[in-house]
């Protein structure tokens, strides 16, 4: 753009941004079409011009028609009366339009500063996104925001941050994506065969992600549009014009069968879409849309980066969803894939194919170093490089990876051949056996949805699968003569020939004969289109199994599901595999247990043959945490196919930062050896610290600012009681769901409420979690005593105790009520208000293992500090920092985030604060604690170090409560604006404390106490 030329544009936006000015909707008109000319939207590139006052019939005239936009024109939008008529007149252009062209046209709607992009559904017009002009601005995000709804930009280089920009889910084109294709599953979601693949799908994605997965059109939704969105992808990468294709054979894969490219786009959960009104209209919309990025040279896991900009962070967290960063998958690959030509390497847990794309790319790197010719090359690859994921949506957007790290030029080379890519939709973990695939040495399908009791069975003979490529012919080719439309005319087509082509023998006939009648009447049902996708899928895994087939290398991150987010019925089962294998650790710390491990141990008995290596992503506790030893020992001994595994080391990547997941990771290596091999995973780690570059998406760009060095990790013995004060202290009681319990006071009203009554209302806080946060708050009035002063986490400063928070609590003494207590209805009040919390909790509860006092007293913690003893000592579980108190008060209740104990004196308290709040404590303890983002749970991991009884009589002793008490006054003595947030508070005590004359000799006496 000249500077002539920027000098106009930026005049044109000043002109637009001023509404106080006097200006016609002519001039108006004038100065958009001048912004679209000189804005560098490309227009000339698409021989499109911007016209103005086309005409539509019945002497209407659009303001702006460009390419597939209808811009209308008003002075000033801020009216409702003229938005309305505004909006009903550009909905008849745009009706006009696309009737006339049968292509999805776009509406806009501005007076300058307030732009709004509208899709039209059925017969009405839809707002998708909108934008707003400010009065200063270089055009920068206008032009973007026009350039989503043109979509004229050419050779897009796809970017992860043009991905995000162009395509995700803060886009203008996903809006609108977004918004047409809800519309069409609203219309359409009654269909047998559109309820057939929503109900598929859901059931896939609750085996793989348990009680994580929340099962919600929408999702759907969103997932329909990605799986669309990477399958014409796939055609772009081969340069395949995809404006010269019906929608039905891109989402169906024909050209790729055709050119011999098979398993990259199937008929799968997601094509519902060209069988619906309206729906081939979206998907050439889409392929127009995508066609402007230059896919051919991708270096990298663009397809991560469009999942994760249209699935909001919330629900890939509530899934467990945590893709690798492609330099850490890429440096990964490097340092276990040490021979490619002659390593089969299988990620069972693929996800966008992250690994799988490296893993190809060395696979081709060594193969043109050796001067394997490409032909050759390719035909070997797909051998040697596979994944398996159970999410549908992962398995699509990796089999489009793996194309993408092929790459064009190999891909088009006449020396190619026949190519199948090696991606299965498949459960690598095999729950329960998989005796539910598995019968009597068939392959059973079932077919049935929904609540059916009896359902029909597709069953192919076991060893069919011994050639995968033959086996999925042979289901392809049964599915395709079932839909063919000759048996509508009465003519069922011989399987004689299939027998013949595939050597099915005299006695599988019968069964084959079986299955093929069983898809027929699928068809007949409505229920068919996707059961040759899903048969194929599913027996992968159970081919990799096959000794024969079993890997050199396993390589990936498998899924991060903790216990208590699964199923109960998966928790079971869970349980019943992990006590297999000596992974349970019990069920004290059944919450911290993880599926990461058994996923690993499973995967490496079924698909790892002996002497083979791998490599995983893990959560960091697995290096040192008590409840991981079971795991660390190698030892996987179940009663089918015990195995061992010798750990050869790890990386500790918690001190990383910016962090990659929402956890502390590392990475575990190691190798599968005979029985009595086990060797435990290496005190000794490489710790990596420092700081990833913005934008950073490859090894060479990352690892300069890396230093890693060998260390020791301190590894937490789950045997050790290194404090006899561990017995004593006590997690507080589960206060939550706050909404229903944690309240605020409000005022009485006029005429007051009588003696010892209060109004309280539900004190809400930004921390509340789905459902709690969405629920309205409780309101009512609760007789005085059973509001009780409750310490929460955040109540407690170094030597010092804030003031305490209210909750109503159905407490009659040392007597905890309910509703099924007669003592309850003493207290109308409080019955009222305990009624309707009882009621919300069983609408909105998770499980109904526990009712509302059964959840408030888990595991008697609130009834434990019953009677409240006269003076306690608590400390927090969570901060990067101990942080500890005495608490004084006789009515105050302890929250789960601390822990507690009775004190037999005043000493012996000030003895433990001095203890606790000195930094050598912390130091000591650092290496002990769990991770989340940063070294920050504390919980029991203190009680490892050898913090002695209190002995009044031991000098050394006598010496910290004395210090104690007098650090203990000296911040009592600090002023201090409680109303600030406890983490800043607690960071001005810390600063204060290292000015005070004691903390040099409290240090000093800390460090010989616990030396």
């Amino acid at each position: 753009m000249t500077s002539e030329t920027s000098s106009e544009l930026q005049e044109i936006l000043r002109r637009l941004a001023d509404r106080s000015k006097l200006r016609s909707e002519a001039t108006l008109q004038a100065d958009v079409r001048q912004l679209l000319l000189t804005g560098g939207l490309n227009l000339a590139d698409h021989n499109l011009t911007v016209d103005l006052e086309t005409q539509v019939g019945d002497r209407r005239r659009i303001d702006i028609e460009v390419g597939y936009t209808v811009i209308e024109i008003k002075k000033d939008l801020r009216s409702a009366a003229v938005l309305r008529d505004a909006i009903r007149q550009l909905t008849g252009y745009v009706k006009s339009r696309t009737d006339q062209t049968e292509q999805r046209y776009v509406g806009v709607l501005t007076d300058g500063v307030d732009w709004r992009a509208f899709s039209l559904q059925g017969d009405a017009l839809v707002e998708a996104s909108q934008f707003t002009l400010p009065k200063r601005t270089d055009g920068t995000d206008l032009l973007l925001w026009l350039e989503g709804v043109l979509a004229t930009r050419e050779e897009i280089v796809p970017t992860p941050e043009e991905i995000k920009r162009q395509l995700g889910a803060e886009s203008v084109s996903y809006d609108l994506d977004h918004l047409t294709l809800a519309s069409l599953y609203e219309q359409n979601k009654d269909l047998p065969t559109v309820r057939l693949k929503r109900n598929l799908w859901s059931q896939l994605l609750r085996s793989a992600l348990g009680a994580q997965f929340k099962d919600s059109d929408e999702l759907f939704i969103e997932h329909t549009l990605l799986v669309n969105t990477a399958e014409i992808i796939a055609h772009l990468v081969l340069e395949i014009q995809v404006a010269t294709l019906s929608p039905a054979t891109i989402l169906r894969g024909e050209t790729f069968n055709q050119a011999r490219i098979y398993g990259v786009v199937d008929s799968d959960f997601f094509d519902w879409v060209v069988e619906v009104p309206g729906g081939e209209s979206f998907i050439r919309t889409m392929a127009r849309r995508l066609s402007r990025f230059a896919w051919a040279n991708v270096e990298h896991d663009v397809l991560k980066v469009l999942y994760e900009s249209v699935i909001g962070t919330e629900t890939r967290k509530a899934q467990g969803e945590y893709y690798t960063p492609d330099w850490l998958a890429e440096h990964m690959v490097e340092e276990v894939i040490d021979d490619p030509l002659n390593q089969r390497v299988l990620d069972p847990s693929c996800g966008s194919g992250t690994f799988i794309f490296h893993a190809v790319r060395r696979y081709l790197r060594a193969a043109e170093e050796a001067g394997k010719p490409l032909g050759k090359s390719l035909d070997d690859l797909t051998d040697h490089v596979a994944g398996i994921d159970l999410h549908p949506v992962a398995v699509t957007l990796a089999r489009v990876t793996y194309l993408l790290a092929i790459g064009r030029e190999r891909l088009l080379s006449e020396e190619r051949k026949l190519i199948r890519v090696p991606v299965y939709l498949g459960d690598s973990v095999q729950w329960e056996q998989r005796l539910d695939l598995i019968d009597h040495d068939h392959l059973v399908i079932r077919t049935g949805t929904g609540d059916q009791l009896f359902q029909n069975e597709l069953r192919f003979p076991e060893h069919l699968l011994k050639s995968s490529i033959k086996f999925d012919q042979l289901v392809s080719e049964l599915a395709d003569r079932a839909a063919d439309t000759r048996r509508a005319r009465g003519r069922v087509p011989s399987l004689t020939e299939v027998f013949r082509r595939h050597a099915i023998t005299s006695e599988d006939q019968h069964q084959i004969s079986a299955n093929f009648q069983l898809l027929c009447r699928l068809v007949d049902e409505g229920r068919n289109h996707i059961w040759s996708y899903y048969i194929r899928n599913l027996a992968r895994p159970m081919w990799l199994t096959r000794e024969e087939n079993r890997v050199d290398i396993l390589i990936g991150n498998p899924p991060w599901l903790s216990f208590r987010h699964m199923p109960e019925e998966m928790q079971d089962v869970f349980k019943a595999m992990s006590q297999d294998r000596d992974l349970w650790r019990g069920d004290q710390v059944a919450n911290l247990q993880d599926l990461s491990g058994l996923f690993i141990a499973r995967t490496a008995q079924q698909y790892l043959r002996a002497g083979g290596r791998f490599a995983f992503v893990v959560p960091n506790p697995v290096l040192d945490r008590p409840y991981w030893t079971g795991f660390r020992a190698g030892r996987f001994r179940d009663s089918s196919e015990p195995i061992d595994v010798r750990f050869t080391g790890s990386w500790d990547l918690r001190r990383i930062r910016p962090h990659f997941f929402p956890r502390g990771s590392a990475v575990v290596f190691g190798d599968r050896v005979s029985v009595g091999g086990a060797r435990a995973l290496p005190i000794e780690t490489v710790r990596w610290d420092g700081r990833i570059p913005r934008g950073a998406s490859t090894w060479r760009t990352v690892s300069g600012s890396i230093e890693r060095n060998a260390a020791n990790l301190a590894v937490a013995d789950e045997g050790l009681v290194g404090s006899p004060y561990r017995a004593r202290f006590t997690q507080g009681a589960a206060i939550t769901p706050r909404v229903l319990f944690v309240v605020e006071q409000q005022q009485s009203g006029p005429l007051g409420l009588g003696g010892g009554r209060v109004r309280v209302r539900s004190s809400r806080s930004s921390n509340e979690k789905t459902p709690w946060k969405q629920l309205p708050s409780l309101e009512g009035i609760v007789e005085a005593e059973f509001v009780r002063p409750i310490l929460l986490g955040e109540c407690v400063l170094p030597y010092r105790v804030l003031a305490p928070q209210r909750a109503v609590l159905p407490l009659e003494g040392n007597l905890l009520l309910d509703g099924e207590h007669p003592h309850l209805e003493r207290y109308p009040d409080l019955a009222e208000w305990w009624r309707e919390a009882e009621a919300v909790w069983e609408s909105n509860r998770r499980s109904d293992r526990l009712s509302l006092r059964e959840q408030l007293d888990f595991r008697r913690k609130l009834s434990v500090q019953l009677p409240v003893p006269p003076l306690r000592f608590v400390y927090a579980k969570s901060g990067m920092h101990a942080c500890a108190a005495i608490v004084e008060d006789p009515n105050a209740i302890i929250d789960q985030a601390l822990y507690w104990s009775s004190l037999a004196s005043r000493q012996e308290g000030d003895y433990l604060c001095a203890i606790f709040n000195t930094p050598a404590l912390t130091e000591l303890l650092r290496p002990l604690m769990s991770y989340g983002k940063d070294e920050r749970h504390i919980d029991t991991a203190i009680w490892q170090l050898p913090i002695p009884l209190f002995d009044a009589s031991d000098p050394k002793h006598a010496r910290l409560a004395q210090l104690g008490a007098l650090e203990a006054d000296f911040v009592s003595r600090l002023p201090m604006d409680e109303t600030r947030n406890f983490v800043s508070l607690r960071r001005e005590v810390r600063a204060a404390l290292l000015t005070s004359p004691n903390a040099e000799d409290l240090d000093q006496l800390v460090r010989e106490l616990l030396d």
